[in-house]
């Protein structure tokens, strides 16, 4: 099963926490007063949120080591001023990974997918202006994981 930026991707490690978080919002009681009916939106909302994601996920399964941007892939990007960054393309509740992550279906994270090494892509950012960017290396999560 490959992953596609439909079906978010997520390690092993991130969706037992969501589902333990998930779980423990669940076992919290509805709150009935005026005064916490707010909070009790925002925690039906979290709810509904991690049910989404956690029954969509393409949990731990490396897609495939072509070198193709994609959810699971650990990226290496250099920008036109020469700095690089690597990161996870993964959900942004995806943490602990000791990787820095960019949600695919953020504007970097959007304009990335599917590119191959050494191909240059842009995206706009809020002020307008458009960042270019070289993918320079893209792996398997997995292999990061073994050799990180």
């Amino acid at each position: 099963m490959s992953t596609t930026s439909s079906r978010p991707w997520l390690t092993a490690d991130a969706h037992a926490r969501l589902a333990a978080e998930l779980a423990a919002l669940r076992r919290e009681p509805d709150l009935a007063d005026e005064d916490r009916f707010v909070r009790d939106q925002h925690r039906q909302a979290r709810i509904r949120q991690l049910e989404d994601l956690l029954h969509n996920a393409v949990v731990g399964e490396d897609p495939p080591d072509d070198g193709i941007a994609e959810p699971g892939m650990v990226l290496t990007v250099r920008y036109d001023d020469g700095d690089t960054e690597t990161f996870l393309l993964a959900a942004r509740d995806e943490v602990g990974t000791g990787l820095e992550v960019c949600s695919p279906d953020s504007p970097l994270g959007r304009a990335l997918h599917g590119a191959k090494p050494g191909e240059r892509r842009e995206y706009e950012v809020p002020s307008g202006a458009l960042v270019r960017v070289t993918l320079v290396e893209a792996y398997p999560y997995g292999r990061y994981q073994s050799h990180g």
